[in-house]
């Protein structure tokens, strides 16, 4: 099955914007769209604002509501509209691993979007899109992004190991869940997410050790949306160095005194900053290859999206 993503239709090239223009993504349509299914939505043209619109901007109103309007004239307001049209999507957007929005979008932005009072003063970059908003509560697990920080690569690799592994779990539990199915799942992940949270490591481990005292529907969710927090976190070199050396330590009886050394040297260079990641695991994956571990041939660490992105070199 084609992994599924929710992206701001500006972002994906459309002249869907208030002046007719678009945000197209350099990324998404020459990297990621080969390997994904878009599902695209401007919410703004979907409630009937036409192109090109009017602006519309955040307003907090004097309860402290933050209001979706018309930005020359505030007594236009599209609020409730997009808040019914948003419920109403957002329950066929379940098989969703991932979203982009648009970047200080009232409607789609995912942080530091402009909020102003009702005298057009502004308040800060304080708002969440209207839309977004709602997304983001509906689906707490969903890995968002702004197009804007895709261009951060740090930020970009984190998103996209986020959204490959959100669709493997989705695709694990697909036919139901069962605690079976997370200690497999759980199995392949757990240097993962020790790259990117020890603390998570350990408490994700715990969690699904004791995976028989809690309700099955609501371990399902809570394990996904821990997962998701834990590798939101950016993997220093310091805890991919740790990773490194744990996998090291199940080829311990394999590799030959010179092997070990050369390893060792890698991740050490690589852990000061001298090298690539890609250096010690392209020599680990080929201790790999010469000597076969399959519990460690199987983590998704190795390999957390496909290789053609690029995103670890």
């Amino acid at each position: 099955m084609s992994i599924k993503i929710g992206i701001s239709a500006c972002v994906l090239g459309e002249p869907v914007r208030f002046d007719g223009g678009h945000k197209a993504s350099t990324f998404c349509l020459q990297q990621l769209k080969p390997l994904v299914k878009f599902v695209a939505i401007c919410p703004e043209q979907a409630i009937g604002l036409g192109v090109p619109r009017p602006a519309i901007r955040l307003q907090r109103d004097e309860h402290q509501q933050i209001r979706l309007v018309q930005s020359r004239d505030n007594r236009i307001d599209h609020t409730e509209q997009m808040q019914q049209y948003t419920e109403k999507l957002l329950p066929t957007l379940t098989t969703l691993s991932g979203y982009v929005v648009c970047a200080k979008s009232p409607s789609c932005g995912m942080e530091r979007v402009r909020v102003y009072d009702a005298a057009g003063q502004q308040l800060g970059k304080v708002g969440t899109g209207i839309f977004t908003h709602q997304l983001m509560q509906r689906y707490p697990w969903l890995p968002v992004e702004e197009d804007g920080r895709l261009l951060d690569p740090a930020l970009r690799e984190n998103f996209i190991t986020r959204i490959f592994a959100c669709h493997d779990y989705q695709q694990q539990m697909q036919d139901g869940f069962s605690v079976a199915k997370l200690v497999q799942f759980h199995s392949r992940y757990k240097f993962l997410v020790m790259a990117h949270s020890p603390l998570a490591y350990r408490e994700l481990g715990r969690l699904v050790a004791g995976a028989k005292l809690f309700n099955p529907v609501q371990l399902a969710e809570r394990y996904l949306c821990d997962l998701m927090q834990a590798l939101k976190n950016i993997a220093s070199r310091k805890q991919h160095a740790n990773v490194l050396q744990h996998l090291q330590g199940f080829l311990k009886k394999s590799l030959s005194s010179t092997e070990k050394s050369e390893l060792t040297d890698l991740i050490h260079r690589y852990r000061q900053g001298f090298l690539p990641l890609m250096a010690p695991l392209t020599l680990l994956g080929h201790y790999l290859r010469q000597y076969p571990n399959q519990y460690i041939a199987a983590q998704r660490y190795l390999n957390p999206y496909p290789e053609q992105l690029g995103l670890r070199a």
